[in-house]
């Protein structure tokens, strides 16, 4: 579905154009035409393609979708992937994808499976015309720089997920069970969290550093300034999994613990146990010669006997922490 199809000029908006005018607005000095499309059907993609003049592996990239996060280039066109990725109320996270072209007077970008558009990226750029002037590569920018931000929320969502759990686990509220799921259920997103980063963060070290593709040359700076927002993102992501991998260790510890007190209560009550029974079954084997066998108080000094040692014993095991 196409969203926009708008005509610049010098850093000013010229208006919107239809799709058929397109080859023509490029003919015009220092224009540049910014395509949005949503969703799109391959056969869409195609008619942009042959308007714009867009590689025929670039093309096809887009059409089917589902690709790495890259930066390629053909030629002067740079043809990159970024995911988008986005929480729900129910806190599952789901990932998109935009795909953007970007040649010397143009910009084409298709946004799939996102729920958010980018309109106030285009906003931000026509209110900034003195960056607006630099053309496509500005906007190219714009929209990455947008991308990244959304990524910082993302972060921010995991972390209080990744806190409450961490509260749960200690105040032992829920079973240990539901615990182990939903830190595998965080762990798994997190490893989402990464495809879409790490791939990113190595395509936009490509755009500030060494030979920049031509449509981004004097925009290195801002490059470099998503490059830096990706590493600290990166870094965060780091730090949230090493926190992740302790909590899961620490669940399972307490699990230990648990089935530990567990053990030394079923011991200690099994000693309590033992010893009414060992007695018992000493005056029970029916030997003729036995001492006290034909006593009269012999009954209830033997149960005295045996209180006294179980009365001791459940001192002894209670003071120990084990009942």
């Amino acid at each position: 579905m196409l969203i926009n199809c708008v005509a610049y000029q010098n850093g000013q908006k010229l208006g919107d154009i239809a799709v058929a005018d397109i080859h023509d607005t490029l003919l015009r000095p220092d224009c540049f035409v910014w395509v949005a499309l949503k969703d799109p059907l391959p056969s869409e993609i195609t008619a942009l393609g042959e308007q714009f003049g867009l590689h025929e592996l670039a093309v096809e990239d887009a059409q089917h979708g589902h690709q790495r996060p890259k930066l390629d280039e053909y030629g002067d066109m740079l043809f990159c992937v970024m995911k988008t990725l986005q929480l729900d109320d129910e806190g599952t996270l789901s990932e998109g994808e935009v795909d953007v072209f970007v040649g010397a007077n143009y910009v084409l970008s298709i946004r799939n499976g996102t729920r958010k558009g980018f309109q106030n990226v285009r906003d931000r750029c026509e209110k900034e015309p003195h960056l607006l002037q630099h053309g496509a590569g500005f906007v190219f920018y714009a929209l990455m720089d947008a991308v990244v931000d959304r990524y910082f929320s993302v972060m921010h969502q995991l972390e209080d997920e990744l806190e409450a759990l961490e509260d749960r686990l200690f105040s032992r509220n829920g079973s240990a069970r539901q615990n182990i799921e939903d830190l595998y259920a965080l762990k798994r997103k997190l490893v989402l969290v990464s495809h879409a980063l790490v791939p990113l963060h190595e395509a936009t070290a490509r755009l500030h550093g060494g030979r920049v593709p031509r449509v981004c040359g004097g925009l290195q700076d801002y490059y470099r300034d998503v490059d830096d927002h990706l590493a600290r993102i990166i870094r965060n992501l780091e730090s949230q999994r090493d926190m992740l991998s302790t909590a899961i260790q620490v669940n399972l510890a307490m699990i230990s613990l648990d089935d530990s007190s567990v053990s030394k209560k079923l011991a200690a009550w099994a000693a309590l146990f033992a010893v009414p029974t060992m007695i018992a079954g000493i005056y029970g084997m029916n030997f003729e010669h036995m001492p006290e066998l034909k006593s009269v108080d012999g009954y209830p000094v033997t149960l005295l006997i045996m209180l006294v040692l179980d009365a001791i014993l459940w001192w002894r095991f209670k003071k120990s922490g084990w009942l």
